[in-house]
């Protein structure tokens, strides 16, 4: 009896995860219930993109200037971010990127980066190797992209609204210290050595955001050769659990227009998924 209870709450608790699951294409939400005196809302961004992919719809602008405030993963509109980011770029206990690979891979390495990037390895020695993924997204999107979040930031200035951070600077860089440096490197070669692949799979990234199919983006995120690498974790659903407490404290303090990558939306351990869990209401706005 004992065991066919407990497999009949196993059941149920799989049931009801299921059913916090997000099924609607969507990449706005609006957010209510749960004490809110009016609702919040969260979209899901594409941190960059090409302008011929950038859209910001009517609905989401308007929907933005029924809000107060704007919260990022981190503070864009922090004017001392860069500097922090300066600060805290380097890897710990003074390691260094020609540590982390062979002779020959640091040699091509650092030819990819002046051949494609117009900057050799030098200044980024120390920097942990994530940092470096950054200047190559270019050369991944051939295009001089545009961000999402800078746009956001921008539309928050015209109303006036304050621009804060779900997420502190010095938690998101620390993410890099829990993932072995030497895997991130491995990371950065294989992005590197395998460019085609790389725009082949963006391209379908950003197909998929254009669809707005937050489920299949976030299977697709899972599975990326460039991506997660095994650390959906601590990269992913820790922080979509931590996100949880500091949104509605955010929301019940006023009404926010949320803005975090689409990864974080869908599946049983997405935000979405997790408000509901915790009692708001999350619905789709088209």
């Amino acid at each position: 009896m004992n065991r066919f209870l407990l497999l009949l709450v196993f059941c149920l608790s799989s049931i009801i995860s299921r059913a916090q699951v997000p099924t609607e294409n969507s990449l706005l939400w609006e957010i209510s219930g749960r004490g809110l005196a009016k609702p919040s809302y969260l979209f899901g961004t594409i941190h960059l993109i090409c302008p011929t992919d950038f859209s910001l719809s009517d609905s989401l602008k308007s929907t933005l200037a029924r809000t107060q405030q704007v919260a990022l993963e981190m503070d864009m509109d922090d004017p001392g971010m860069m500097a922090g980011m300066m600060k805290m770029m380097n890897m710990a206990a003074g390691n260094e990127l020609k540590k982390l690979v062979t002779e020959q891979e640091y040699q091509r390495l650092d030819r990819f980066f002046k051949d494609s990037v117009h900057v050799g390895l030098a200044m980024f020695e120390r920097a942990k190797p994530f940092v470096l993924m950054g200047p190559l997204f270019n050369t991944v999107l051939d295009c001089q992209p545009q961000s999402y979040e800078m746009a956001l930031v921008e539309l928050a200035g015209k109303q006036k609204s304050e621009v804060i951070g779900i997420e502190t600077l010095e938690e998101q860089m620390a993410i890099f210290d829990t993932i072995p440096y030497k895997d991130q490197a491995k990371m950065l070669l294989n992005l590197i050595d395998s460019l085609p692949s790389a725009r082949k799979e963006f391209k379908s990234l950003v197909a998929l955001y254009k669809t707005q199919n937050i489920n299949e983006l976030y299977g697709m995120t899972l599975k990326s050769e460039f991506g997660m690498e095994g650390n959906e974790e601590v990269m992913l659903f820790a922080r979509n659990q931590k996100w949880i407490p500091r949104i509605r404290r955010i929301a019940s303090a006023k009404p926010t227009f949320f803005a975090v990558g689409a990864a974080h939306l869908g599946g049983e351990k997405g935000v979405i998924a997790l408000l509901r869990k915790s009692g708001f209401t999350v619905k789709a706005v088209n």
